[in-house]
């Protein structure tokens, strides 16, 4: 999948939905399904079943729960092809068993899969859909049924704006709104009498304000021959907090992350993991996230 700046035409050839076969898998499945069947990409339907619990049971305890999941997985295919969602979609279903993250890196690599909708979204090479408890969506998803509303939220940095190609290439490719959001986390006003006014105080901070909105101004080309409707929004705050507001009072569709790769620190994004967890727990959209 190429991600170059210049790129509006971005195409998805792969999606691989990684799900533990509960009712709130559902959620991520219909979104992935929407988002294969916009980019006419194949659809991987990928349940693990982690040998942990059963290792101390013996082989046969294994062998039986991978039976029932196979089952369960026949049955949810039989669904989906029942209620029209798998109808001209590319499709494989699979099942591995054994530590979950480290089988579906080996599905990832070895389908070569362009994005995954998954809960677990620390270690992916490939951008990842999450949905999170409080996603208000709860069935199928059409995305050319209406103009969408997506959020690239961004600190300017290097893996921030490794997400800001697949934010435009989304937008233009369904005709839909973008936001560009910067938070300056808000630091505490000086208390000593006689440092600055308030009136000076509101002066600074309008001022760093512009200076955001130039600088995410700057992000989207002038000379652009499919122009894209954009709104630039600069909040202060706490981050996570920030971000969520906006994607409720903009009635926001997608938010779109820039993360770095996990680190043995704990690390994952131009946000501490705190910020972008909270992202993902409170959002009442999908959270898209882009990796370094």
């Amino acid at each position: 999948m190429s991600l170059a700046s210049s790129a509006l035409d971005l195409r998805l050839k792969s999606v691989l939905v990684a799900t533990d076969l509960s009712p709130a898998s559902m959620k991520p499945l219909y979104e992935a399904l929407a988002i294969a069947r916009h980019y006419e990409a194949k659809v991987y339907i990928a349940h693990v079943v982690s040998s942990v619990p059963y290792l101390m049971a013996g082989p046969g305890a294994l062998e039986l729960a991978c039976e029932g999941a196979s089952r369960e997985l026949r049955q949810l295919q039989r669904d989906l092809l029942r209620d029209g969602s798998l109808e001209g979609l590319d499709r494989e279903f699979i099942i591995h068993n054994g530590t979950v993250w480290e089988e579906l890196q080996v599905v990832i690599l070895k389908k070569q899969v362009d994005l995954v909708a998954e809960q677990v979204f620390r270690d992916a090479s490939c951008p990842v859909l999450t949905v999170g408890p409080h996603s208000y969506r709860e069935s199928r998803v059409d995305l050319t049924a209406q103009i969408r509303t997506y959020l690239f939220a961004t600190d300017f940095s290097e893996a921030s704006l490794r997400a800001l190609p697949l934010a435009r290439s989304l937008a233009h490719q369904n005709k839909g709104r973008l936001i560009l959001l910067h938070v300056v986390p808000a630091a505490p006003a000086p208390q000593i009498p006689g440092w600055y006014s308030a009136s000076e105080i509101t002066a600074m901070r309008e001022n760093a304000r512009m200076t955001c909105v130039r600088r995410l101004e700057q992000l989207v080309p002038g000379d652009d021959e499919t122009p894209i409707d954009t709104e630039f929004v600069v909040q202060f705050g706490i981050p996570s907090e920030k971000i969520l507001q906006v994607a409720l009072d903009k009635r926001v569709d997608l938010i779109i992350l820039g993360l770095r790769r996990a680190s043995l620190a704990g690390t994952i994004s131009h946000m501490p993991w705190a910020t972008a967890y909270e992202i993902v727990c409170g959002a009442g959209c999908p959270v898209l996230s882009v990796r370094q």
